[in-house]
């Protein structure tokens, strides 16, 4: 079934969210994408604190109270992360990821139609982190709906631009390309779980990293 998924997925990827997204890249200049990119990370942030407070990560919570004032402030309603500049990396916050520090096992491996890989534990997650973003879940009726789902999307075709020749470059390394990104998604997500019980480190981004890659040759 998750192979059956894949295909699907890939095939959306190869008629339309690659091609919009190389278009995305190619008009918008990347100051703009930049600042895009930035604008959504912030709106992220009140979801973050949450769930670093069900982690009870004190810390954490703290450092993303401070970035988003920062950020929403002086950033210039998030434009730009002046946050990071003053020692203050965005940190991992999302309710997969509390369930995991609550004990719940991740259960079966799981590809979601558009979503991608997954596991049980993140899928339940995903669906209350959808409705829990702001400014969506501040807004009543189909509004906040609509405004979620711009969000989520412009969210996604970004993160598509910035990982177009790595996902090449995965995809041509490859004996099997299912196997190999499940591998990469797994050892990222891994990674994030770890902040549970460990201060999170500065990450440049959500550009996915091919940990079996070359020193030097991990990023475009």
């Amino acid at each position: 079934m998750n192979r059956a998924v894949f295909d699907i997925n890939t095939s959306l990827d190869k008629a339309v969210i690659r091609p919009v997204a190389e278009f995305y890249r190619d008009v918008v200049p990347p100051f703009v994408r930049d600042r895009i990119r930035s604008m959504i990370d912030n709106l992220k942030e009140p979801r973050i604190f949450a769930n670093d407070l069900l982690q009870f990560r004190i810390n954490a919570a703290g450092v993303t109270f401070t970035r988003f004032v920062f950020n929403s402030t002086f950033g210039l309603a998030g434009m730009f992360d002046v946050a990071k500049d003053h020692d203050l990396p965005q940190q991992s916050g999302d309710f997969g990821e509390t369930l995991y520090a609550w004990g719940f096992d991740e259960g079966p491996y799981l590809v979601l139609l558009f979503f991608g890989p997954s596991d049980l534990r993140d899928t339940i997650g995903l669906g209350v982190d959808l409705f829990t973003t702001p400014p969506g879940v501040f807004l009543s009726g189909n509004s906040g709906l609509w405004i979620g789902f711009a969000e989520g999307t412009v969210d996604a075709m970004d993160l598509r631009s910035r990982n177009i020749e790595t996902l090449d470059q995965i995809v041509a390394s490859s004996l099997d390309y299912y196997s190999h990104l499940k591998s990469i998604v797994q050892q990222h997500r891994r990674a994030e779980l770890r902040d549970v019980r460990e201060p999170a480190q500065e990450r440049e981004s959500d550009e996915l990293v091919d940990p079996g890659a070359p020193a030097g040759e991990t990023k475009p």
